[in-house]
């Protein structure tokens, strides 16, 4: 017999698909695993006792409006419920989106250094896109993203430099591309960012999307939800209930909607996670690191005197994981998620071994 076709049964849509690349998981041993932004501290005790308590009705489907959930973001924003859309993390969200705003012939615009799952998504959609190029701080030409042919996917801050536009930047992208939807994805918002939800009242182009996987400590329940104008919502809406009414389960709807209602739980963590955040980068910057200013739970770095790669491979070696992109423009830095205090100590203790070898 000849070589199996490994693709033939494939659709003509995927066969040259390249999708995200996650970041590893691996399970050889155990790692401080500081590459893929997970909070370092445990959920909300309420998200446990509300988890516990849905499961006493797992026979049932869940809700598909996510009543409880959309109730608790409401309140939270002080928005109308008509005005949230909730999804299985922000990432189906945007998958959600994209075929709801986006057309085949207008091209999509975003910055050439940003989340990888934006080129990946209007590419299997069948959506062009152009790039916008970031300066060489990293920095975003705002203005580059003005009346854009077909939409702007905009993430605020963006990954993986760190780095947020200020508000009044954010809301002349969403004034100069009135006749097309402004995606302004806020995964990392809470660190440090300034949110755009206060402008869905003025712009109905404008589609906010959130996350609880970062600033909630819940990337395993996966609960994402996005603001805007009740036309963008019933969009939304539409292509949801064109495949999947039953997005979340009922112990992402609970526990979600405790999560967001633990103000200060919340609020703790994230002072936790900036405090941290601003002692790593000021030990790194002693160590010689170059560091972009983060306005998330992760830091951007990079060294003249030893490269990316090689820290990258000597610190998995070490039992500590953090995210390279061997990509341009961006192949000799490296995204370190913010630990907790001892993870980010021993993490400054092995760079500083590293480095007395280079």
């Amino acid at each position: 017999m000849g070589e199996v076709n490994m693709k033939k049964y494939w659709s003509s849509r995927i066969k040259n698909q390249q999708p995200y690349v996650f970041g590893e998981q691996p399970k050889d041993k155990k790692y401080i695993k500081l590459n893929t932004n997970e909070n370092p501290y445990p959920p909300s005790p309420r998200v446990f006792e509300a988890i516990q308590a849905s499961l006493e009705e797992l026979r049932l489907y869940p809700d598909p409006a996510c009543s409880e959930l959309v109730s608790a973001i409401s309140q939270l924003f002080g928005i109308g419920e008509k005005n949230i859309f909730c999804g299985n993390g922000s990432d189906e969200i945007l998958a959600m989106a994209f075929p709801a705003f986006f057309e085949p012939g207008r091209p999509i615009l975003f910055p050439d250094i940003t989340y990888t799952f934006y080129p990946v998504y209007a590419d299997f959609y069948g959506l062009d896109c152009r790039t916008v190029p970031v300066e060489a701080d990293f920095t975003i030409p705002y203005k580059k993203l003005f009346n854009s042919p077909g939409g702007v996917v905009l993430a605020n801050p963006n990954a993986p430099t760190g780095i947020a536009l200020e508000p009044d930047m954010v809301e002349s992208i969403i004034k100069n591309n009135p006749d097309n939807v402004v995606i302004v994805d806020e995964a990392y918002v809470d660190f440090g960012g300034r949110s755009a939800v206060s402008l869905i009242d003025r712009y109905p182009n404008l589609l906010v999307v959130r996350t609880t996987s970062k600033s909630y400590s819940l990337a395993g329940l996966r609960v994402g939800w996005a603001m805007g104008n009740e036309n963008l919502i019933a969009a939304l809406n539409v292509v949801k209930n064109s495949f999947n009414s039953y997005t979340l389960g009922r112990p992402a709807i609970a526990g979600g909607a405790a999560a967001l209602r633990d103000r200060q739980y919340f609020k703790t963590c994230i002072d936790k996670v900036i405090k941290t955040r601003q002692e790593t980068a000021k030990a790194l910057k002693g160590l010689g690191f170059n560091i972009t200013p983060s306005c998330t739970n992760f830091l951007f770095v990079s060294h003249e005197k030893a490269g990316a790669e090689h820290i990258f491979k000597r610190l998995r070696e070490e039992g500590i994981l953090v995210r390279y992109f061997k990509k341009p423009r961006i192949d000799n830095w490296l995204r370190i998620t913010i630990g907790t205090e001892e993870d980010m100590k021993a993490v400054v203790k092995k760079l500083e071994e590293i480095l007395r070898t280079v």
